[in-house]
């Protein structure tokens, strides 16, 4: 027998045998009660935090977010990062690696080719059971990262060089955090924060039943929860969990940036940039990674098409959405205590999402179900009205094609009834997971129970709402026999498969029901593998691996955006010469220069810089901020009639901390020439002061 949702809800059914379905690994403590080791005192770890450059192209390719085939980088606002932790247990040797990184998504061809580029240097320590990697959802990240088309159809295709990019900041990271490994401590805090996002699908929500509505009386998730690390008696890091989409900078920006949770972070990490590790890295690695934002809005305005609030301004309301992120984390971060148990555990599961059986008792209803592959409906086409100044829908005109769909088959795959009455009644308009040549969205997903202590993390491959990360969490508590605050729905996790809503919700096929990928069960599917899972962990039962993903590697990757052409220098100009020069200014000014410069693209400066802003320190010069800084913004164009030159626009606002002084810029670029040859180029512009 299974044990039905409505019985978990109301606290009743005792625990069944576990089912027939599998898992991956459950660490070296497999023979050990899952309560082995409660210690009360969350000692004896070796805890590791690194951090690793993903930002990717910043000139001329679409960006990950909106899907709008439009929106393409013309440069930088803040870099993006990976923030790795590994914690140990000392007493066991389990361990587990956990990894937030600041694009849209963590897509499986990503996570897949960053665990084989562990695997030459770790062997068996860094694999899928014991590995999370989680994305914070900012929608302004570099596009065409995923070997999965319906991810890189709107950057007109796989961009090798931003995949790169992601993979080996991930990798860089893990290192990293492994490297650094030393004895510490944690301890978990709680907090509340509830001015930082709105529920934008109010409508779907409101058909949810009573009990589910009444955990949230404001249709949000305010809670904040933070693991804070220490090694020795220093703090080295801390992961800040809250839900709210990445969406502040909507669609209208065209710089790649890390949105409202990047923001947080660089606030913490710069609050303690007196700590650095010998590389220059932060001492301090702060992480903001997402929960159940399926339905939340940073836009607190919730008006439509005018993605607004607290103020007018979107890049003022990234800024603020972040900081009041920052300030939840570090009340919670202040307030943190030791933790009741120790240790660490981790199993993780692969589920064809496409094809899964439901028991009647995970159903609202009571009825057996089903799940079908995934499609996409025209809500999810139509965009999420509340975070975006767009919509997709005007660029569907009469005779309007997507080259992607030409070039890989086209959309005629047979779309069978039975799948129909599965995703009713959602108007399907992209049969994704039928699609040729081979499926557009993974279908097999993993999913993943990682516990760090008290703390328990239900990981799913999705931006689940709410309610719908409710009654997972709700599942595993019962399951695990641990409290409900201390079981977090962790979404954005080892793979991207659109959303999940409860079935309730999907009815109303809102923008969210419209991209729930598998239909209107796909949340019963959910609980129902997470049951199956949570219930093996506590048995200490390995059920092996599950379905095999997606080899993503095989099959064609069209890219059908234009060769970049080698640069060449403005024209009447040579390169690094400085086209405007920077005026003097005070605090609060904006002060800009402009350079004859070459493509960003040709590399990307990882762990570097594209530009500093210096200061006269007698004969020396100084960095005050560079291209990870809010205050700093890098801009690149193609002047007109000249497709092979670049333009560099580097602009400071002179922030209220600034000393009076001399001042310059630097820039540094890379110049490509025919044959592919990179040729550095360093150009300051004149001194100017700031009084």
């Amino acid at each position: 027998m299974t044990v039905s949702r409505r019985s978990v809800l109301a606290g009743g059914a005792a625990v069944a045998a576990v089912g027939a379905t599998g898992l991956v690994g459950t660490n070296a403590a497999a023979a050990r009660s899952l309560r082995h080791d409660d210690r009360g005192d969350a000692q004896g770890y070796l805890i590791g935090c690194g951090i690793g450059d993903i930002t990717g192209a910043p000139a001329g390719q679409g960006m990950m977010g909106y899907s709008e085939a439009d929106q393409v980088a013309t440069g930088l606002l803040m870099r993006c990062r990976a923030r790795a932790y590994i914690i140990v247990d000392q007493a066991t040797g389990s361990r587990v690696a956990f990894v937030n990184t600041d694009n849209a998504c963590l897509f499986q061809s990503v996570y897949l080719e960053a665990l084989q580029r562990l695997a030459p240097r770790f062997g068996t320590l860094y694999t899928e059971h014991n590995v999370n990697i989680n994305a914070t959802h900012n929608h302004n990240s570099c596009g065409g990262t995923a070997r999965e088309y319906a991810y890189s159809a709107a950057a007109y295709g796989f961009q090798l060089n931003s995949f790169e990019a992601e993979v080996s900041g991930i990798v860089s990271a893990v290192v990293q955090a492994h490297e650094r490994l030393a004895p510490g401590t944690l301890l978990l805090g709680h907090g509340e924060l509830h001015n930082a996002g709105a529920n934008r699908s109010r409508v779907a929500f409101e058909l949810d039943p009573p009990e589910d509505k009444a955990q949230f009386p404001d249709a949000i998730d305010p809670m904040m929860t933070v693991l804070r690390l220490r090694q020795g008696n220093r703090d080295v890091g801390a992961i800040a969990w809250f839900a709210t989409h990445g969406t502040s900078l909507t669609d209208h920006n065209t710089l790649i940036s890390a949105d409202n949770k990047g923001y947080a972070s660089y606030r913490w990490e710069h609050d303690e940039m007196g700590v650095r590790y010998l590389d220059g890295s932060p001492g301090f690695v702060a992480a903001f990674p997402q929960t159940n934002a399926g339905d939340i809005t940073p836009n607190l305005n919730l008006i439509k098409f005018h993605p607004t609030g607290p103020t007018e301004n979107n890049r003022d309301n990234c800024a603020i959405i972040g900081e009041r992120q920052y300030q939840a984390g570090r009340a919670a971060f202040a307030s943190a205590r030791p933790m009741s148990r120790g240790g660490v555990d981790s199993v993780a599961r692969y589920v064809n999402m496409a094809d899964v059986a439901i028991d009647g008792s995970y159903t609202p209803d009571g009825k057996p179900a089903r799940t079908s592959p995934a499609m996409m409906g025209a809500g999810a086409v139509a965009t999420s009205e509340e975070d975006n100044w767009n919509s997709q829908l005007p660029f569907l005109r009469e005779g309007d094609v997507d080259p992607i769909v030409a070039a890989l088959g086209g959309v005629h795959a047979p779309i069978e009834q039975w799948m129909r009455d599965v995703q009713a009644p959602k108007l399907i308009l992209l049969p994704l997971g039928i699609m040729p040549p081979r499926p557009w969205n993974p279908q097999v997903l993993m999913i993943q129970i990682m516990r760090i202590g008290d703390l328990v993390l239900a990981s799913g491959p999705a931006e689940f709402t709410i309610v719908a990360g409710l009654r997972v969490r709700q599942i595993v508590a019962h399951d695990l026999g641990v409290p409900l605050e201390h079981v977090l729905l962790q979404g954005y996790a080892n793979g991207y498969s659109q959303y999940v809503t409860t079935p309730e919700e999907y009815v109303s096929q809102q923008y969210e029901g419209g991209e729930t990928q598998f239909g209107r069960w796909t949340l019963s599917a959910y609980m129902q593998e997470f049951d199956r899972l949570a219930r093996a962990m506590a048995a200490r039962v390995d059920l092996g691996r599950g379905p095999a993903p997606l080899d993503w590697t095989v099959g064609p990757q069209p890219d059908l955006l234009p060769p970049v052409p080698p640069d060449a220098p403005v024209a009447g100009r040579t390169f690094g010469d400085v086209l405007i020069q920077p005026p003097n200014g005070s605090a609060g000014r904006t002060i800009a220069v402009e350079f004859c410069g070459a493509h960003p693209n040709n590399d990307f400066h990882a762990n570097g810089t594209y530009y500093e802003v210096q200061r006269a320190d007698g004969s020396a010069w100084q960095r005050v901020a560079d291209d990870n800084d809010w205050v700093t913004e890098m801009h690149w164009r193609r002047p007109d009639g000249q497709p092979a030159a670049s333009i560099i626009r580097i602009q400071w606002t002179v922030p209220p901390s600034a000393e009076p002084g001399r001042y310059r810029f630097r820039y540094n670029g890379d110049i490509r020439d025919a044959t592919g040859k990179l040729t550095h180029l360093t150009a300051t512009s004149a001194e100017f002061t700031i009084s």
